[in-house]
């Protein structure tokens, strides 16, 4: 079966005189990922998780290596995927209704399409917020709704268009610790029902192995995955399993596999591979 993210020895360098000099953000990625899986990429800061991301959606493209989305090669931006951040940036001056309707607006094959079908783009978007616990703020602006529901909203957002891909940067790194977990059993439902491909980079290992079905450790700069550790634990899931032995195990050796990496500068850690 052809992989649906297919990332095959991907090189990347800023700017031709880093290429040049041999320089590279990321080197030798190779990865696939099937249709509808969830990954998730940890590794310390700087390792190059964010540019991975970049190489994802065609903004970047690799020095080196090929990438396919989906059995196309990506040449350029691409418009099946979402995008969520850790800092929301919902326009202050739209409700947020008119917030998750924004890429309706200007993605294809919504935007010829809006002024006529405006009305039923309006009722989806209504209807994923109420999905997400927002019924009834619908119509607030976004500095009349608390932190995690300005994350809610941006997930919304990047789902409406109802891409086949959704990427998250660190989307719940400046929450508190009970909203943060509502927003991964939010995450856990949306993908579970819609299917999506998520690719989640965190610096939480709990939230990885939460919400994964792999999670791949990165080496520092130049970024490698250096460890690939399938997440086997029963689907669904829910908060209580984080306290059990077998998801504080998989934490646990994690957490070695980053620890292995930050003492080896870059080098792929012993047994990198799970």
């Amino acid at each position: 079966m052809t992989p649906f993210v297919d990332f095959r020895n991907v090189w990347l360098a800023y700017n031709e005189d880093l290429l040049a000099q041999g320089h590279f953000a990321v080197e030798d990625i190779s990865l696939a990922v099937g249709e509808g899986e969830f990954i998730a990429i940890v590794g310390p800061s700087g390792c190059g998780k964010s540019t991975f991301m970049k190489l994802a959606t065609g903004l970047k493209r690799p020095s080196k290596g090929s990438i396919a989305i989906g059995g196309q090669p990506v040449t350029g931006p691409l418009k099946i995927t979402g995008m969520a951040f850790q800092a929301p940036s919902l326009l202050p001056w739209r409700t947020t209704v008119q917030n998750v309707m924004l890429p309706l607006e200007i993605v294809e094959p919504y935007r010829s399409s809006f002024k006529a079908k405006r009305a039923e783009y309006e009722a989806k978007a209504r209807a994923l917020l109420q999905s997400v616990g927002l019924g009834g703020y619908e119509d607030k602006f976004p500095w009349q709704l608390s932190g995690g529901m300005q994350q809610r909203a941006s997930i919304c957002r990047a789902l409406v268009h109802e891409p086949k891909m959704l990427l998250l940067d660190e989307p719940f790194g400046a929450l508190d610790a009970f909203t943060r977990e509502e927003l991964w059993c939010t995450l856990r439902d949306l993908q579970a029902a819609q299917k999506f491909n998520v690719i989640l980079v965190t610096h939480d290992l709990r939230e990885s192995v939460f919400l994964a079905d792999t999670v791949y450790v990165m080496s520092r700069s130049p970024g490698r995955m250096v460890v690939r550790r399938s997440i086997e634990l029963p689907r669904p899931r829910d908060l209580e399993l984080t306290y059990t032995p077998e998801f504080t195990d998989i934490v646990h050796e994690l957490r070695g596999h980053i620890g292995a990496v930050r003492n080896t500068m870059g080098r792929p850690a012993t047994g990198a591979t799970a």
